[in-house]
């Protein structure tokens, strides 16, 4: 099959009209939508809730531990009796 047969028999596909959906299956099709976005929106609320609670928890952790402070040194002895 060359190209232009592929391609006139895709267009052939194209401009029939497309099949008439039974009139019962349009309710059906708009609960599961709802149902589809409801869960999405919800695993949408979930994982904002997640990433806020994960940054408090790094901020709090943050303060408390101070990373960036150097650690005191314990190598050497203090001195005393000078």
């Amino acid at each position: 099959m060359s190209r232009a047969d592929r391609e006139a028999a895709a267009r052939r596909v194209m401009d029939r009209t497309p099949p008439r959906v039974p009139p019962e299956l349009y309710p059906d099709a708009v609960r599961r939508g709802a149902r589809i976005l409801r869960r999405r929106q919800l695993v949408h609320r979930v994982l904002w809730v997640l990433l806020c609670v994960a940054a408090v928890a790094f901020t709090v952790w943050a303060l408390v531990a101070q990373p960036w402070v150097e650690p005191p040194s314990e190598t050497t002895p203090p001195l005393t009796d000078w």
